[in-house]
């Protein structure tokens, strides 16, 4: 994240503030909130490099991603638990 803070008032609904601070205490609830807006900010980056390509290279199809997810998911099978490649 950026190296300088600055304080804001958020305004959000009360039970999504209670279930944030339960899981990180009081004191965490702004990184909690930061890393959730960065996360989102990821997000949307990502959406708007597809729609860039799309418009370029036009829609991935159904069986792009299929084939994309296989690989990925054939790569996970060939990491160790403790992340290291066993190639």
């Amino acid at each position: 994240m950026s190296e300088s803070t600055q304080k804001y008032s958020i305004t959000m609904p009360r039970d999504i503030a209670e279930a944030a601070r339960a899981r990180n205490g009081p004191s965490g609830l702004s990184a909690y909130v930061a890393a959730a807006v960065a996360h989102q900010i990821e997000h949307d980056n990502l959406n708007e490099l597809i729609t860039v390509a799309e418009a370029e290279h036009g829609p991935i199809t159904d069986e792009e991603v299929q084939a994309l997810r296989d690989q990925l998911q054939h790569a996970r099978r060939r990491q160790t638990p403790d992340g290291a490649n066993t190639a």
